[in-house]
């Protein structure tokens, strides 16, 4: 059987459960895994539950799994949250000195993670550290890599020794006290590969594209995007700035973009509806701009530290007026990349802003990915003016060009003037009050949409061509989407799926052509109205025969989905 071994650290925040999760994924990655990795925590710096999941696979994998192989509990609140999630053959390692009215035996493994963390490192503060050596033992990951790995962490001097010093109290611990019951981690073939998460990608791709301008309030799931920045600042030349609120960082980055400079900024939903009246400025005076957009659970701050997919419908109609946009929902940590690269590239081809939407699970979770190919970026600046353009010298930034696309020229620019207003204007940028030149300026910027289009992407499949049911889906469902695709054609099903990622200008003929067959379909959304449901239906008339929604603030699941749409399909099946 193919390895899939998925681990579970639990404890309160500040006990350092994302340390020890993040260390654990990147350790089955340098040992040759294929890696997933997802977190769950409370909107609080110390208390509450939180616990941190890692999914270790010899083949790719792009989602959690539901059952737990070995649960790392650091408090006694994991162990009654979570026993009921291992596996029958899965194994807990516990603190027997938080702990104490388990009884340590058969694949309850009691540790004195505090204790042994105060005599072997001085301080009870390095038990996860102690927790982390003895699951290198009990499924067979590398100490000596363990080591290197939290010197990279804590650094070479004091604090990296004695935790290096823990774990291997850890290691020496389980070795001596436990006999192994449990599948052992054979070794890795998948060579070295990136560990990151859809922010880090984001970021990266970002800077692969040449963007050198930043402009961002902090605000759940989005921050380390501003923060990821603002760490290369100096390598890479950016400039960031944490405004004093989102409307500054909206129109800092407008500003930014106007003056020639590749601009972004990312915020959630409740920080966007401050950005909304910027967005229109942007759209009036066509000013290219990247926006990344991390969903969680609303209205109002909701669920700060969840996730869902419920603001796909604001963002294609936010701003009031008419005008052209595009949006990209990533499905992958690679799309996060590519699709950031793209997005900076139509934005100023088309002079528009581009949406990057992701979600807290997307923009938190960890995937192993191969190192981005950088050879293949490339830089489209779109139409930059140059004197002679138009051939009577006369610089229109507005000009009503058979395609909607002006020249671009910047401020500084020798022997010209560039401006633009946010009221409705002429050619030169000045405002006005005329009804057919209004008209000719709206459609002016609308014959864009067109062209657009034929730049996104038609959505993706997976599995048999042909099938019985049909899963749609988008953003990042699609690694639960499509392992549950593999788990129902495994149990005889005859399913394939439709996935989403570059969602407008919608690819209508696209999407027509993949969904043309007469199957049953089903739309799996992480919301409680089938937003894309709404939109398909809206752009094609293709109506989904159900949806298969969540709008819990978790992460959908490949069993959640398996499960509900064996109560949708019923006796048919």
């Amino acid at each position: 059987m193919a390895l899939d071994i998925n681990l579970m650290v639990g404890g309160e925040a500040g006990q350092g459960v994302q340390s020890i999760g993040f260390i654990l994924a990147k350790l089955a990655a340098r040992n040759g895994y294929e890696v997933f990795a997802d977190q769950d925590y409370e909107s609080r710096i110390r208390g509450g539950h939180n616990f941190f999941r890692v999914r270790i696979c010899a083949s790719d994998v792009g989602t959690l799994t539901e059952k737990v192989d070995l649960l790392i509990a650091l408090n006694k609140d994991s162990v009654l949250l979570h026993s009921q999630e291992m596996r029958a053959d899965g194994m807990m390692i516990y603190d027997n000195d938080a702990v104490k009215d388990l009884a340590s035996e058969g694949n309850l493994l009691g540790i004195p993670l505090q204790t042994l963390a105060k005599e072997k490192a001085g301080n009870k503060i390095m038990s996860n550290t102690v927790a982390l050596g003895a699951v290198a033992y009990l499924i067979a990951l590398d100490l000596d890599r363990l080591k290197e790995l939290l010197l990279e962490r804590f650094g070479p001097g004091e604090t990296g020794e004695k935790n290096t010093i823990a774990a291997q109290a850890g290691f020496d611990h389980a070795r001596e006290h436990f006999e192994m019951t449990a599948r052992r981690v054979p070794a890795g073939s998948n060579g070295r590969k990136m560990l990151l998460n859809g922010n880090e990608a984001i970021v990266l791709g970002a800077l692969a594209a040449g963007c050198r301008f930043m402009a961002g309030y902090p605000m759940t799931p989005v921050t380390p995007i501003l923060e990821g920045m603002t760490e290369n600042a100096t390598r890479m030349k950016v400039a960031t700035l944490q405004a004093e609120d989102e409307i500054a960082a909206m129109l800092m980055a407008i500003g930014a973009s106007f003056a020639g400079v590749r601009a972004m900024t990312a915020t959630s939903g409740g920080g966007f509806n401050l950005m909304v009246e910027g967005l229109g400025l942007a759209g009036m005076t066509e000013t290219p701009l990247v926006i990344v957009e991390g969903q969680r659970p609303g209205p109002a701050t909701g669920l700060p530290t969840r996730t869902e997919q419920g603001d796909l419908l604001f963002l294609l109609h936010a701003a009031h007026g008419e005008f052209p946009r595009v949006l990209f929902a990533p499905s992958t940590v690679e799309e996060n990349f590519w699709l950031t690269v793209k997005a900076f590239n139509l934005a100023e081809k088309y002079q528009i802003p581009v949406f990057i939407l992701t979600d807290h699970h997307m923009a938190t979770s960890y995937w192993t990915a191969p190192k981005f190919d950088l050879s293949q970026v490339v830089i489209d600046h779109g139409r930059i003016y140059s004197p002679g353009v138009p051939v009577d010298g006369d610089y229109r930034r507005h000009l009503l060009s058979e395609d909607g696309i002006s020249p671009r020229a910047f401020p500084g620019t020798k022997g010209i003037v560039v401006f633009t207003a946010g009221d409705e204007h002429d050619e030169h940028g000045h405002i006005i009050e005329d009804a057919g030149m209004r008209a000719a300026m709206v459609e002016k910027r609308l014959r864009k949409t067109d062209l657009v289009r034929q730049e996104i992407a038609a959505p993706k499949t997976y599995g048999p061509e042909k099938a019985d049911i049909t899963l749609l889906g988008w953003g990042s469902t699609f690694g639960a989407i499509r392992e549950a695709v593999d788990r129902l054609c495994h149990e005889g099903m005859n399913v394939n799926c439709c996935h989403f990622a570059e969602i407008w200008p919608f690819p209508v003929g696209a999407v027509e052509e993949v969904l043309a067959k007469g199957n049953r379909k089903y739309m799996v959304e992480n919301n409680a109205t089938g937003q894309m449901a709404q939109l398909l239906r809206a752009q094609t008339c293709i109506r989904v025969d159900g949806c298969i929604l969540k709008y819990d603030g978790r992460p959908i699941s490949p069993r959640f989905i398996v499960d509900q749409l064996k109560k949708e399909v019923g006796a048919v099946w």
